[in-house]
């Protein structure tokens, strides 16, 4: 099994450091952390997609626009084609065809977006999350971030409830159906009811767990007291469904990436930092 560590979308928004914490300038920079894993036998797995190629070329094609135009503007989101899952994998000597899984930690318009451009590909998702994103919208935040359009072609989908197998000392959806019982699905509800966590578990026997939005920023790990920039704690708590169970699962990353710091690894979805520390195999 082998890992890589792609950045599927870029978001500049202004504010500078006070997103990413270490930009000079007025505009921040923003990362979607997606994963390719190859597998012996399972085929490519990408967890989350980030934006498509469709979201490139149409972002706001009418009727249902796929990224809708506020969104786009509060985060300054540069949609480039070289950015999409699909163009760095097929960069790698792959094609879309080979891709025959997609994990989902949630259905956001940027962690969706490039399901279409792998169309043989089976998706997984936790059944809340599928459910919350297909039923109609009325809420402000629900109707911008979830984007029918971005999944309404999808034919072949794999839902699952929560389970109460332990993965250090959290519930986890194990044996995925057809995929390697290395990778599984961690709920962790408060950013969307539906929202997961995918852990990996590596050929050295160590973990990875991709927390998709669980947190946003490198000081909410790894440390015993949480530190998040001012425009990413006020982002989080724009998007979040429920402020208690977002804490307390983040509270509970927290512990976990310190106490099991030699078994598991975590990393976030949009922390830049991150991104390159995980490309370059340094540690977090």
């Amino acid at each position: 099994m082998r890992i890589h560590h792609l950045n599927c979308g870029t978001a500049c928004p202004l504010g500078g450091a006070l997103f990413d914490g270490r930009s000079v300038g007025p505009l921040g920079h923003i990362v979607c952390h997606c994963l390719l894993i190859e597998t012996q036998a399972h085929g490519l797995v990408l967890v989350d997609t980030g934006y498509g190629l469709r979201d490139v070329d149409h972002p706001h094609a009418v009727p249902g626009k796929r990224i809708t135009i506020p969104w786009r503007l509060m985060l300054n989101i540069r949609l480039r084609e070289r950015d999409t899952a699909l163009f760095q994998i097929e960069a790698l000597g792959f094609r879309a065809e080979d891709v025959r899984h997609i994990i989902l930690t949630h259905l956001d318009f940027d962690h969706a977006g490039g399901l279409e451009d792998f169309p043989e590909a089976t998706v997984h998702v936790m059944q809340r999350e599928y459910d919350d994103a297909t039923r109609p919208q009325t809420g402000f935040v629900s109707r911008h971030r979830w984007r029918a359009r971005q999944f309404d072609d999808v034919v072949s989908w794999r839902r699952y409830g929560v389970r109460g197998e332990p993965w250090f000392g959290f519930d986890a959806v194990r044996d995925l159906d057809g995929l390697p019982p290395e990778i599984l699905l961690v709920p962790l509800p408060g950013h969307t009811w539906g929202h997961a966590g995918v852990a990996i578990r590596r050929p050295d026997g160590r973990w990875l767990l991709h927390a998709g939005d669980a947190y946003f920023y490198r000081g909410e790990m790894r440390r015993a007291h949480r530190h998040c920039t001012p425009g990413f704690r006020a982002y989080q708590r724009l998007m979040e469904v429920d402020r208690t169970n977002r804490l307390s699962n983040q509270h509970r990353l927290r512990t976990l990436s310190i106490e099991q710091a030699g078994a598991v690894t975590v990393a976030c979805a949009h922390d830049a930092v991150e991104l390159e520390r995980c490309q370059a195999g340094m540690p977090l």
